[in-house]
């Protein structure tokens, strides 16, 4: 496809919830501004990027060739980035050094593990549950992502289903052959922290209910489930994500509205979360801001950080993201305390960055439609919203201010936005 096809065959699908072929409302411009003259110095960036990962950089455990491209013209001669650039990811079944490790040998260039941000990451933020006895729900080395993010006192689905074996009853195979006594002496339980989705998703959904349920202590019943609930902290609402299959996979989203869905029915109740990480939650932009200005710092770059560069390809998390915290520093300016929504504790340092932009590509989740194609999405329907019930729709934060083919074009269009050399 051409370099601008994407932006074609998105003029063709009126249907669609975001039209990125024109700016949103109050959002940075569509159209690229081009001719500058530069000059053989560059000042000091006053602009960065947040990448995205999956779909972006890469599909399951393949670089996409536009990557290498886009990283060849963002490092210098000397493998320094050439502007501050952040990964911005709402995996979180890793660590983040290992992601950066990851990265580092995917792209052919140095990342540290402080230019990382996982979905989970800005839980470090949360310190009044560091202290408590936390379920820990997730995959990989969640025991050790909790302690990195400061939760000193963890509990593992796997230790709470043993100490409590008769919990666990869906899967025939693992029922206990024979009736266990009741723990008295397992400590209650003070929090729920979900931090990916996890392999056996029927053990922790019935596993979390109970300590919901029981006010922390799964091996009672109370008379009146307790509303409101233990506090519960979550990350990365991602209904769907993208990997090496065709079609998109189930995401930590989709775990989380099983658990709200059965939570609801059963309590008549909404469950109700202390804090949402990862893309699109303010709070993660945030993160990600303060990280861009440290880098900066570090290599010596006085200017302020001005204009935010967001690059990913799920309009949901991506472009409304960046597009929500484009109209939170907007508002900052205006009224210099706007409130967050969905997102956790104010940011201590005020925010230097006037613009964040979003910037949607074609290589993952999202897909242009067939230009030639006339037939109407869903039969004249519009397409149903894939976004996290605590973030409402609103079309026009799902409309990214430019769509390009990949990252690579998205290095490019800011570059000569920006007065920059290409190479």
């Amino acid at each position: 496809m051409a370099a601008w096809g994407c932006v074609a065959a998105l003029g063709a699908a009126r249907r669609l919830y975001w039209r990125p072929a024109r700016a949103a409302p109050g959002l940075p411009g569509s159209r690229s501004r081009r001719g500058y003259a530069v000059g053989p110095t560059q000042s000091p960036p006053t602009f960065g990027f947040l990448l995205d990962i999956d779909g972006v950089l890469v599909r399951g455990h393949r670089v996409i060739p536009a990557a290498l491209e886009a990283f060849r013209r963002l490092v210098n001669s000397q493998g320094q980035l050439r502007v501050p650039v952040v990964f911005v990811t709402n995996a979180g079944n890793i660590l983040q050094h290992s992601k950066a490790r990851e990265l580092s040998a995917l792209l052919g260039c140095k990342v540290d593990a402080d230019q990382v941000i996982l979905s989970h990451s800005p839980m470090k933020l949360f310190s009044k549950y560091h202290e408590k006895r936390m379920l820990v729900s997730g995959q990989g080395p969640v025991v050790e992502n909790a302690r990195g993010l400061g939760f000193r006192n963890v509990v593992t689905m796997d230790e709470l289903r043993m100490a409590f074996p008769l919990l666990d009853m869906v899967d025939l195979e693992r029922r206990p052959k024979t009736t266990t006594l009741p723990r008295n002496d397992f400590p209650p339980i003070e929090g729920v922290l979900l931090l990916g989705e996890p392999v056996r998703w029927e053990t922790s959904l019935q596993l979390i209910m109970d300590v919901l349920l029981s006010n922390g202590s799964p091996g009672t019943r109370l008379a009146t489930a307790p509303y409101p609930h233990l506090p519960v902290l979550a990350s990365n609402v991602d209904l769907l994500w993208m990997a090496e299959a065709k079609m998109p996979r189930f995401g930590h989203g989709t775990f989380l509205l099983c658990l709200e869905t059965i939570y609801q029915k059963v309590t008549g109740k909404e469950l109700r979360y202390e804090g949402l990480m990862g893309k699109p939650s303010i709070l993660t932009y945030q993160y990600a801001e303060e990280l861009l200005r440290r880098q900066a710092e570090r290599r010596g770059w006085a200017a302020p950080i001005q204009k935010l560069y967001a690059v990913g390809d799920n309009p949901m998390s991506d472009v409304y993201g960046a597009n929500l915290f484009h109209q939170y520093l907007q508002k900052t300016t205006r009224d210099r305390a706007p409130e967050l929504g969905a997102g956790g504790p104010r940011q201590q340092q005020p925010s230097a960055s006037r613009s964040c932009t979003s910037i949607l590509v074609c290589t993952g989740v999202y897909n242009p439609r067939d230009p030639q194609s006339t037939e109407p999405v869903l039969g004249g329907e519009e397409p149903p919203f894939h976004g996290h019930r605590d973030f409402s729709f609103s079309s026009g934060l799902m409309e990214a201010s430019h769509v390009v083919k990949d990252v690579n074009e998205a290095v490019q269009l800011v570059f000569r936005k920006e007065g920059w050399a290409l190479e």
